[in-house]
């Protein structure tokens, strides 16, 4: 099999592009309606993150815990907001891959959080779990739709 490794590189590249902005979220979240950062971004600037209707949340306080721009790794921590995720962390990380024998972008988001009263761990996973896959999913179509355009742009010469 023959890749484009630059075609490769570039689709991960393009994934790591929206993963990376801690400051807009909303590129590729659809339950984020929009983000304030206070700071620069840099390990300890916090962000509040507006929550779409939907969910039980208005708002949440993330911090920026780790931005690796050689290992693509993201990772975060939830220090406030009206919502009931306590001692919430996640990290992101990034590989290129083959999937299915086709260039990819494998992402995966671990994370960590207290159970809240009344609830139990299983509940909180598969809400936690739902969460993640619908950005990663998210995420995933506004990358391809974001590459689709890079090209059909330099094709046409816009």
């Amino acid at each position: 099999m023959i890749i484009d490794l630059k075609s490769f590189f570039y689709f991960f590249l393009k994934v790591w592009s929206l993963v990376r902005r801690f400051d807009q979220p909303q590129k590729y979240k659809p339950f984020v309606s929009g983000c304030n950062v206070q700071g620069h971004l840099e390990i300890g600037s916090v962000r509040e993150v507006n929550v779409r209707s939907g969910l039980p949340a208005t708002t949440s306080m993330e911090r920026l815990e780790l931005l690796d721009e050689e290992e693509h790794i993201l990772g975060m921590r939830i220090v406030g907001g009206d919502h009931r995720l306590r001692n919430y962390s996640s990290v992101i990380t990034l590989h290129p891959e083959i999937i299915d024998g086709r260039p990819g972008t494998l992402v995966i988001e671990s994370f960590v959080v207290d159970v809240p009263e009344g609830n139990t761990k299983d509940e909180t996973c598969y809400f936690v779990e739902a969460l993640i896959k619908c950005n990663l999913k998210s995420l995933a179509d506004v990358s391809e739709r974001l590459a689709v355009q890079d090209r059909t742009e330099s094709i046409v010469g816009v």
